[in-house]
């Protein structure tokens, strides 16, 4: 059973946002989500948190300037998701901007795995660089650094995951989670790090007189991939994560994205214009992840370094079809996974860690994310890599951070980890496969001493019921102008309605009109309201008590309130 459960807010935190002139509903959202001044709402460049306060930002952007000045090769060695693309586009694209003669390499997770391993310091050595600059990988990678070290390159850290017991002995490291950075945000995606990076190293070349007599790079053109890495990696969206995704949205929207993004946008048949924070995590991320999952991210990258539009959409059209096929494997793998479930009761458990020998490496992280959704459990997902060897991606609810249950499995049974890493909600495992029935056990174990009863059932957080007046598009108009995600949801409300009727429409969405029950009875009494249940066909009972968003639909010309239909009970 799903709970709806109302967000507490601060009275004084509301009622000092109104006092501002702020609509009593906004109010109510905004503190409900820690804002307690307008201040906090703005998305300006300006309110940015300045690289000075970044721990090494500034030392590593002196090393820069000094191998740009001697045309020193760098390589940058990139991480295979959606973020770790963007930052490696970012940085090359900023680099490059700035002088200097870099290039680029990819792991392929299926030879490789993740970061900077020794394998892929050999690899890049091939490419003779003097420096590699690591981007959404490398704090870990201490046995990968000391490879590079023995083989006389220098190594740049840029990294934003939680760093393990023992630092890698890089020439420098900027990570907001390391030791003693002070740094506020502590929720930077990997490119939200390299963006951080380029903004000390002009800052530096600037120092210096570089451009006295040539144009200074805008790092302004960079901020569309700034904001697809930082939405598609899920990472908090703080104050200063939402002036990133803002201001790389607004770029977006006018029509000023690289080629790239314009052309996954047009893949899916998403104007532009008309960009959101969904666009990015839903649209445009997926299509690059796809590169990754199946094939090789140096293909996504490739997208989006092209700035010829026609080459870009070529790439695109490519990374929309590797989608296709990450889908239809993925359906296949949870019909696998539902029917090995069907004589169990995942309600009996708290944990669930499966294996099927047919499973595909590079999608096993979205089964565990929907298997995650559908039981409200901590979710381990295995596949079969090299050597007797077992891949996991892990999803986890909140309650139980999983990178710490890992690292406590690991203290208590040495033997069973291979390596892992991650944060709260998602991590990476690797173990043999005869220990994945022991994996199983410990895994449960830990997971029984963390998670209580009320963990383990879900809840649906929404901002309560909607006053008459409040049914209205200026209200889903203001919401709509807001950057929502992690860390910040879009509001949810909630309500009983009667259905006065239903239809199928697309094929695949159930389309409804809606009537407020009594107690939300509007000004005109049998006001109805158009709403739909997305990628959802089963019909609704004749009274339900719904959890929706406000949307705005535009049809033959007509815009209307609609209302989003996210969950229902019948009641």
């Amino acid at each position: 059973m799903t709970q709806l459960i109302q967000r507490t807010y601060p009275a004084d935190a509301a009622q000092q946002l109104g006092d501002t002139g702020m609509a009593p509903l906004l109010a109510r959202i905004y503190a409900a989500r820690g804002i307690r001044d307008t201040a906090q709402l703005d998305t300006s460049l300006g309110n940015l948190l300045p690289f000075t306060q970044l721990k090494n930002a500034q030392t590593m952007a002196v090393l820069l300037a000094d191998a740009i000045g001697a045309q020193r090769k760098l390589l940058i060695v990139a991480d295979y998701d959606a973020d770790g693309a963007t930052a490696c586009a970012v940085g090359l694209r900023g680099l490059r901007a700035f002088g200097a003669c870099v290039d680029f390499i990819v792991p392929n997770r299926f030879e490789y795995g993740y970061g900077l391993t020794p394998e892929i310091v050999r690899l890049a050595a091939e490419a003779q660089p003097d420096i590699l600059l690591t981007v959404d990988n490398g704090i870990a990678s201490v046995e990968g650094v000391t490879e590079a070290n023995r083989l006389g390159m220098q190594v740049l850290v840029t990294d934003h995951h939680l760093p393990g017991d023992t630092l890698p002995d890089a020439l420098c490291i900027v990570n907001p989670n390391q030791p003693g950075c002070v740094f506020p945000s502590k929720n930077l995606a990997g490119v939200g790090v390299m963006f951080y990076v380029l903004l000390a190293l002009r800052a530096e070349l600037r120092a210096r007189g570089a451009f006295t007599e040539q144009a200074e790079p805008n790092l302004g053109n960079l901020l569309d991939l700034v904001a697809l890495g930082t939405v598609a990696d899920v990472v908090k969206l703080d104050e200063n994560n939402r002036i990133l995704v803002q201001q790389g949205l607004q770029r977006i929207r006018a029509g000023r994205a690289c080629a790239g993004i314009n052309a996954l946008l047009q893949a899916a048949r998403r104007p532009a214009a008309k960009a959101s924070a969904y666009e990015l995590g839903f649209i445009a991320g997926p299509r690059l992840n796809a590169a990754g999952r199946l094939e090789d991210m140096s293909l996504g990258i490739r997208c989006l370094l092209s700035d010829d539009p026609a080459e870009a959409t070529e790439i695109a059209a490519k990374l929309d079809a590797l989608n296709q096929e990450r889908r239809s494997i993925e359906a296949d793998m949870q019909q696998a996974a539902l029917a090995a479930l069907e004589h169990v009761n995942p309600a009996d458990s708290a944990s669930l860690a499966m294996f099927d020998e047919t499973w595909h490496q590079g999608v096993i992280g979205i089964l565990a994310s929907r298997l995650k959704d559908r039981y409200h459990r901590p979710v381990i997902a295995f596949a079969r890599a090299q050597s007797g060897e077992l891949k996991g991606s892990g999803r986890s609810i909140p309650g139980l951070h999983l990178r710490d249950a890992l690292d406590l499995m690991s203290k208590r049974h040495s033997h069973l980890l291979q390596k892992f890493g991650g944060h709260a909600m998602a991590a990476g495992v690797s173990i043999r496969e005869e220990h994945f029935d022991e994996f199983c056990s410990a895994f449960e174990s830990i997971a029984q001493s963390l998670l209580s009863p009320a963990d383990l059932t879900r809840t649906i957080e929404t901002d309560g019921q909607l006053a008459p007046v409040e049914f209205s598009l200026e209200i889903a108009r203001s919401l709509d102008r807001q950057v929502w995600g992690q860390g910040f949801p879009q509001p949810l409300f909630e309500g009983e309605f009667t259905v006065q009727s239903q239809r199928v429409v697309g094929e695949k969405h159930l389309k409804l009109a809606l009537r407020p029950n009594s107690g939300q009875e509007l000004s005109a009494p049998h006001a109805t309201f158009d709403a739909i249940h997305f990628f959802s066909i089963d019909p609704v009972p004749k009274s339900i008590r719904a959890a929706y968003s406000l949307g705005i639909n535009e049809y033959n010309g007509s815009i209307s309130l609609q209302l989003i239909i996210r969950h229902w009970q019948a009641v």
